[in-house]
């Protein structure tokens, strides 16, 4: 006996469907998925209305679809590409900065150049200071705290050209002059001095600990130069400079060191009107001038230029 095509168990809807000349048209998983959309519109749980079925299916194929707004594929690229933009953005920017390590340490040395020596260079400055040395570090003292101009000479191996890379380093990060010039017997010696420069600030744990405001942002570079012009604290860019004949220290809100420069040239290069401007809009000149080796053992540190 033919079965009631009203009430077909889904098996024989099946069944039935796929005996045309059009082979398989449906089957047992497409069939359930449409009786779970449809509901009891089309039969009762174990039976199914073939004349409501296909009249469902009609209403179905033939109802406007409603097309979401603007094209997805477009939408999907927008998507992606603000996605990519927060995570450069946040890629970009350094953090919070640590905290001081150790504040009376950093108070005491900012005004105190033999100790700041002593503090954060200890591998460097591991032996006994001499009378001369002592000397030499109390005049350079007093040409950066008030200025002056004195010539020094000492033996080869004194560590003449250290201390005087170091005068350079006390004098950007405790705010006491904002552009320093380190002239070289010639540009070669003299991009070697900002190079052992930037060893100490790129990788000394004590200047890290104490001044964190100028050396974090600097140490954020992981040694990629390029990364200056897109570096963010806070939202804000920090203006780093990072090359072979100069450094810019970052602005950092509340920093004394901020924009500092440390610039080298030759004794024989163009030394003469040497600038910069500032990201702030303001050209500074070198204020404290150091020069290193231009005549043999002698040492020569100035505030005039």
């Amino acid at each position: 006996m033919a079965s009631d095509p009203r009430r077909l168990r889904p098996s024989e809807l099946c069944r039935l469907l796929n005996s045309t000349p059009l082979g398989e048209v449906i089957n047992d998983r497409q069939l359930y998925r449409h009786r779970t959309r449809a509901g009891n519109r089309v039969g009762d749980g174990k039976h199914v209305d073939l004349l409501r079925y296909v009249g469902w299916l009609v209403q179905t194929r033939h109802t406007t679809r409603h097309e979401p707004d603007g094209d997805s594929y477009e939408r999907m690229k927008d998507r992606a590409r603000a996605r990519n933009a927060a995570l450069a953005l946040a890629g970009r920017d350094i953090g919070e900065l640590p905290q001081v390590a150790n504040i009376e340490r950093k108070t005491r040395s900012a005004l105190d150049f033999q100790l700041f020596c002593e503090s954060y260079f200890p591998r460097t400055f591991h032996l006994a200071w001499s009378a001369d040395h002592i000397k030499v570090m109390r005049r350079i003292e007093q040409a950066v705290l008030r200025g002056g101009l004195f010539a020094m000479a000492m033996p080869r191996g004194s560590g003449k050209t250290t201390i005087c890379e170091c005068a350079c380093i006390w004098a950007v990060l405790n705010g006491h002059r904002e552009f320093v010039c380190l002239i070289g017997s010639d540009e070669g010696h003299a991009c070697d001095m900002l190079e052992s420069i930037k060893m100490e600030l790129d990788g000394n744990e004590l200047l890290l600990a104490d001044y964190p405001e100028v050396v974090f942002p600097i140490q954020s570079l992981d040694g990629i130069a390029n990364r200056c012009n897109g570096q963010l604290y806070q939202g804000q860019r920090t203006h780093i400079g990072w090359t072979a004949k100069e450094i810019v220290l970052p602005t950092m809100p509340g920093s004394i060191a901020s924009g500092a420069i440390i610039k080298v040239a030759g004794i024989t290069g163009r030394i003469r009107g040497m600038k910069y401007k500032r990201s702030d809009g303001k050209t500074v000149r070198p204020s404290l001038v150091v020069l290193d080796r231009t005549c043999s053992r002698v040492k020569a540190v100035s505030t005039t230029w």
